[in-house]
Formats: structure tokens, C-alpha cells, sequence
């Protein structure tokens, strides 16, 4: 097998992976979506934009988990996926560090998580997101540089 049907595989994998991850937290949010604003309104520094964030974060997720499945827009998707889970990682970061209080605002299973486990677990998708934009783009260079040579 060539390393273009094996990053193509991983790819997909990886976009399957971050689908499940976006889905699960969007519905897990939606589904108890009062409870999730009521955690957000008691997030540091965002607690203002809890009924924007309350919408916006599912609606996103949902849109990205789409995304993953058309070639087309795959790329994109890998990207805002990278935007998302650096963001997120981010704000866990400054408040683990600068704030006494962290409300966690996660459902389902990965509520039960820690924040340093948060900050595993969402590293370890940001690696998967990179890794699917850097062989994206050689796949993409690969087909680019067979169609000219022809």
C-alpha cells in the first residue's frame, strides 16, 4: 500500500474520531442545554456571553462534524476543528492558572474527566486535527504533481 492510501485512511479516521468527539459533546450540551449555560454564566472572564456561547459552541461543533464528511471541505473542517479545541484549551489553561474557581461545563462521560485530563484530551485531538491538515495538503500536493507530470 502507498503512503497516499495510508494517509487517505488516517485521514478519514481522524475526521471520524473528531466527528464522534463534536457530536457527542454538541448533543450531550443540547440535550441539557439550560444546565450548560447555567455552568457557562459561571465560567470566569466568558460568564457575560454564556447564552451566546450556549448556542454557538453545539451549532458549531454540529457544523464542523459535517464538515469532516465532504472532501470538498475537509480541510476547513480539519482547521476549524484545530481553532476549536486550541481555543478551548486555552481558556483551560488561563484558568487553571490565574483563577480559583473552574465550573466545568462538559456533559456526559467527559465531565468526569479532570482539567489536566481535559487538556490531554484535547491536545491529543489538536495533534490529530494538525496531522490531518499536514498529510491533507500532501495528498493534495501528491495529486496536484501527478495531474502536471501527465
Amino acid at each position: 500500500m502507498s503512503h497516499k492510501g495510508i494517509y487517505s485512511k488516517l485521514i478519514t479516521l481522524f475526521s471520524l474520531l473528531l466527528t464522534l468527539l463534536f457530536v457527542y459533546t454538541a448533543v450531550s450540551k443540547l440535550m441539557h442545554l439550560d444546565i450548560f449555560q447555567l455552568r457557562v454564566e459561571r465560567m470566569p472572564y466568558i460568564a457575560s456571553y454564556a447564552t451566546v456561547i450556549s448556542w454557538a459552541v453545539p451549532f458549531v461543533e454540529l457544523v464542523i462534524a459535517g464538515l469532516l464528511w465532504f472532501a470538498r471541505y475537509r480541510t476547513l473542517a480539519l482547521y476549524a476543528s484545530l481553532v476549536l479545541l486550541g481555543s478551548f484549551t486555552t481558556y483551560i489553561i488561563i484558568i487553571l492558572r490565574y483563577s480559583n474557581s473552574i465550573p466545568c461545563s462538559c456533559g456526559g462521560v467527559i465531565s468526569a474527566l479532570g482539567w489536566k485530563d481535559h487538556v490531554i484530551l484535547n491536545i491529543s485531538f489538536m495533534v490529530l486535527s494538525l496531522l490531518g491538515i499536514l498529510w491533507s495538503k500532501k495528498h493534495y500536493n501528491i495529486h496536484t504533481n501527478q495531474n502536471t507530470v501527465q
